[in-house]
């Protein structure tokens, strides 16, 4: 496969400043509407980047599971490799891909975790098997095997029956934004490429050459 030759024009829309809307979380919500009317599958799915102390970056996909003027909100285990990144270094960004669309969100800020009592609200509407899962996973962590995992999910479910508490060190993390970048593909790779960026109490909108 010659993976040079693969390319994709993009031809579905512009976006002009004459059309942004002055609060980037107004803009991000409409266009996370059109994504979700459009039939995306996850479209609340987001690439979550984080990097350690030392500059050492990793990423991983995540689910957006609120968002509001105090900014974006997902969860984990605190000590998995990114709630670890997030304590040594508490900064992050979340990037939204909708090909469907051919469009790109992106988001940077501050991250920190989010009340125990949001965090026990949203862990009891989790299905019983996330939520025993959740119990007995020590994420990022090397395990035995899958087998082992299943057997701790089984002993999890007999101790816990329909309702394990929320694990200590499981909960959530938000996002308070102080940049974010909308990108609409265009013809001839010419995109476009608008930037909010924070000015005080309110946004700066730039754009960017593609």
């Amino acid at each position: 496969m010659d993976l040079a030759a693969l390319r994709q024009e993009y031809m579905r829309a512009g976006l002009h400043e004459k059309d942004l809307a002055a609060d980037p979380l107004a803009q991000f919500g409409g266009w996370f509407d059109e994504a979700l009317r459009s039939g995306i599958v996850l479209p609340n799915a987001m690439t979550l980047a984080t990097a350690s102390r030392k500059g050492r970056p990793s990423a991983r996909t995540v689910l957006l599971k609120g968002f509001d003027a105090r900014g974006f909100v997902f969860y984990s285990h605190y000590r998995s490799r990114k709630g670890r990144e997030l304590e040594d270094n508490p900064r992050a960004m979340l990037l939204f891909c909708w090909e469907d669309l051919e469009r790109q969100v992106g988001i940077e800020g501050p991250v920190s975790r989010v009340s125990a009592a949001e965090s026990d609200e949203y862990f009891a509407s989790r299905p019983l098997g996330s939520r025993l899962s959740a119990t007995i996973s020590p994420q990022s962590e090397t395990v035995a095997g899958r087998e082992a995992l299943e057997t701790k999910l089984q002993e999890a479910s007999k101790r816990w029956k329909d309702a394990p508490p929320r694990p200590e060190l499981w909960g959530g993390y938000r996002l308070a934004p102080e940049r974010f970048e909308f990108w609409q593909g265009r013809k001839d790779r010419l995109h476009d490429r608008l930037c909010y960026v924070k000015a005080g109490r309110g946004w700066k909108i730039e754009r960017l050459a593609p």
